[in-house]
Formats: C-alpha cells, structure tokens, sequence
C-alpha cells in the first residue's frame, strides 16, 4: 500500500466512523506484537517448541499441569514486562468519543487493553492475569507475579490458567454480548486478526449481515487476511502506526 493509498483509506474510515451511532472492534495478537508480546505459533504449528495439544488444550494440562504452567509462566513473565503501545492506546481515544456505545472485543490473553485505559472490554479467550479453581470453580485475579509450576487455590484445589484452550467454548455470557454489540454497531474495526480462528472471525458477517444496512467493516493490518473480502475499507501497515493517524483525522 503505497502512502497515497494509505492516507485515501485512513480518509474513507474516518468518514464512516464520523457518522457511526454504534462503534465495535474485534483485536487480535498483531495489536500486541508491536509491544513485543510475540504471537508464540511459528510456521510449523508450534508454539514456543512445544505441540498445541501439549500447552493449550485440557487434555494437555491433566497429562502434564507442570509443563502447562511452565509455558504460561514464560507468557505471564512475558507481559509483565510489556507496555501498551500507540495502538492500544488510539483505541481509547476512540473509547472516549463513543463512551458506552464502544465495545472492545478481544481475543488477547494479555490485559494491556486495560492497561492502556480501555473499559469496555470483552475478554472472549480469557486472561493470562486470572486463574481458574478446577475444584471450587473460582476465578481469581493473580496479577502476572509467578505462580509456580503447581499452584493451588485456597480451598486445596489444583488451579489453571483462566484461558480458552483449543477443544473448549468461548464464556458464554461474554460471548453473547460480543455477538449482540456485533450485530448493533454501524463501524466494526478489525485489527491485527487473521481472522481465521472461529467463531471470533464470525462476528464479522454478524456485522455485515445481521441489519439493513450492515455495518460497514475497516480492516486494519499488516497485509490482507481472510477478513479484507469482508472489509469496506483496508489500512494496511502497523496498528501501532495506523490508528494514531485515524484517530487524528478523525478528531478524536
């Protein structure tokens, strides 16, 4: 995308967003990348040298919790030293134009949403900052200090990390909200996502097809995706770059 092309696009998003009522934003781990929160599955499907099944799924952590929490540890330790970067932060002045009628779904683990000053956040894969009590179900707020290779909850039951593995369903209340505000918002912003992995990627035909007119859709990343046939507008460079400068022409 040539600078020309570029400032064109950025010009056509602002133009929907300006005249939006409802504003909605899927992210995905390319938000982060440019904090130095790396994506962890290389090309050959692993993640961190280690199989999916083997760190990221239930069956995984009953076979082997230690190494589970290992690999989480490293993540946790990861983001704990990670700072919000120019792009999270443009995602909260957008926040303060809309106020409630702004929603920020999410398929990071990794907080710095929050960290940035974003409140209306819809967590749909979980948090690396909470964990999940395997016998009194209690979710707790652990903060990213280390937790150890087999961390207990109060009541003597064995906890795992509060995240969505592959094999498990989405929260179901947040994932119905995320669902509803999709299908209500007249500008759905997807940023950093490939949006390959189901269901997020569907909330946006949900947004595109639940109403008459659907939503318009601005696609922002580095390169084309599965979601740009989808996309009314495209502004392809990095996040951290690109929406600082809507934000701008926006007026925001």
């Amino acid at each position: 995308m040539t600078p020309e092309e570029l400032d064109a696009a950025i010009s056509k998003a602002a133009d929907y967003l300006k005249v939006a009522r409802r504003v909605a934003v899927l992210t995905g781990a390319g938000v982060s990348a440019e904090s130095g929160i790396p994506t962890f599955r290389a090309s050959d499907g692993l993640w961190e040298g280690h199989r999916i099944e083997d760190v990221a799924s239930p069956d995984g952590f009953y076979r082997d919790p230690k190494l589970v929490w290992q690999f989480y540890g490293g993540r946790r330790a990861n983001v704990a030293t990670a700072k919000p970067n120019p792009g999270h932060l443009a995602l909260v002045a957008l926040e303060d134009r809309w106020g409630e009628d702004f929603t920020l779904v999410t398929q990071n683990v990794d907080g710095l949403h929050q960290d940035a000053g974003s409140r209306r956040v819809l967590e749909i894969h979980g948090s690396l900052r909470r964990t999940l009590c395997l016998k009194c179900d209690e979710v707790q707020d652990r903060g990213l200090g280390p937790l150890g290779d087999a961390p207990e909850c109060h009541c003597g039951g064995r906890l795992r990390p509060d995240i969505v593995w592959f094999g498990e369903g989405l929260p179901v209340d947040i994932w119905e909200e995320a669902q509803i505000k999709a299908s209500e918002c007249d500008v759905l912003l997807v940023v950093g996502t490939s949006a390959v992995v189901h269901p997020a990627a569907s909330l946006i035909p949900i947004a595109r097809q639940t109403r008459t007119p659907g939503a318009k859709v601005i696609e922002v990343n580095m390169t084309r995706t599965e979601a740009s046939a989808l996309a009314d507008v495209g502004l392809y460079g990095p996040s951290g770059q690109v929406l600082p400068r809507l934000v701008k022409r926006l007026g925001a």
